[in-house]
C-alpha cells in the first residue's frame, strides 16, 4: 500500500477496504487487473505485487493461475492480505506474502514476468528511484505496471464536486499534489514522465490508461451490477483514448522489457 514511513496506513485500513469494495475502487482494480492479465497472455507467470495492501490484486492475479508474491511494508495490511488469501481455497499455494520495502527489494534482477506497483509511488517524494528498483526485477518480455495519480487531472475531482476554490488553485498553479481518498496528500506524475522513466530503465512504454475518467467524483457510488458493468465497459473504452484518458484521476503506465534490452 505504501512505503512512506510518515503515513500510517494501518490506521486507514477500514476506509481502504470500504473504498476497494465500492464502485470507484472496483473500477480501479478491474481495469488494472484486466490490462495486466491481457499483457501476460495465457501462460502462468511469476508476478511481484509491491505494496500489495490487503491483497486485492494478489488474489485477482493468483485466481487467474499465476504465482504471485505480495510485498507490503505495513504489518497490519499484510495480516489482512494473509487472512483474505487463507479464506480462498486453492489460492494459497500460488501466493507468497512477505514484509518489505520498495527501496530494498530482496530479489535478484530479472526475477519476475510482471511487477505491479499500484497506488504506491503517489505517496513517495519522487518516482525515479523507486521506478529503477522495480524495473530491474522485470525479465525479458516481462511487464512493469505502475498505477499512480495522474498529474494532468489534478483539480478535476474538486471541480466536479463543487470545491471550486481548491480546484482553481490546483489548476492555476499546476501543482502535482492534492488530498487523496484516504485523507493523505498524494503526488501526481505525468504519463509522459512515466514513459520517459521506462525508456531510461531499458523498457518500452506501452499505451497508458486513464483510470476513473467519468466516475472519480462519485464518492458514494454503489451501483447495481448491471449499472456497474455498463460503467466499467465505458471506462475501459475511454481508458486508452485521448482526450478522455487525460482526465482520469489515475494513470496506469505499462512498459515491457524487449529482448536485448
Amino acid at each position: 500500500m505504501t512505503t512512506d514511513p510518515s503515513a500510517d496506513f494501518a490506521a486507514v485500513q477500514t476506509g481502504y477496504a470500504a473504498y476497494t469494495s465500492g464502485g470507484r475502487g472496483r473500477l480501479r482494480h478491474d481495469i488494472t487487473a484486466r490490462r495486466v492479465l491481457q499483457e501476460l497472455g495465457d501462460q502462468p507467470a511469476r508476478i511481484l505485487d509491491v505494496g500489495c495492501g490487503d491483497g486485492e490484486m494478489v488474489l485477482r492475479l493468483a485466481a487467474a493461475g499465476h504465482r504471485v508474491t505480495g510485498l507490503e511494508k505495513s504489518p497490519g495490511m499484510l495480516a489482512a492480505a494473509a487472512e483474505r488469501v487463507a479464506a480462498r481455497p486453492g489460492i494459497g499455494e500460488r501466493v507468497t506474502l512477505q514484509e518489505g520495502d520498495i527501496y530494498t527489494l530482496p530479489f535478484d534482477d530479472a526475477s519476475f514476468d510482471a511487477v505491479v506497483c499500484h497506488g504506491v509511488v503517489m505517496y513517495l517524494p519522487e518516482t525515479a528511484v523507486a521506478y529503477a528498483h522495480l524495473a530491474r526485477l522485470v525479465t525479458t518480455h516481462g511487464v512493469l505496471s505502475i498505477l499512480t495519480k495522474n498529474q494532468l487531472a489534478v483539480g478535476v475531482r474538486e471541480a466536479l464536486t463543487g470545491e471550486y476554490a481548491s480546484a482553481r488553485a490546483q489548476i492555476e498553479s499546476g501543482q502535482a499534489a492534492s488530498l487523496g481518498n484516504l485523507g493523505i496528500t498524494t503526488r501526481g506524475d505525468a504519463p509522459a514522465h512515466l514513459d520517459a522513466l521506462a525508456r531510461a530503465n531499458g523498457l518500452t512504454p506501452l499505451p497508458w490508461q486513464g483510470v476513473r475518467i467519468f466516475h472519480d467524483h462519485r464518492t458514494d457510488w454503489q451501483p447495481d451490477e448491471t449499472g456497474y458493468r455498463a460503467a466499467l465497459e465505458t471506462e475501459w473504452a475511454a481508458s486508452t483514448r485521448s482526450p478522455y484518458r487525460e482526465l482520469g484521476r489515475l494513470v496506469h503506465a505499462v512498459a515491457r522489457r524487449e529482448a536485448g534490452a
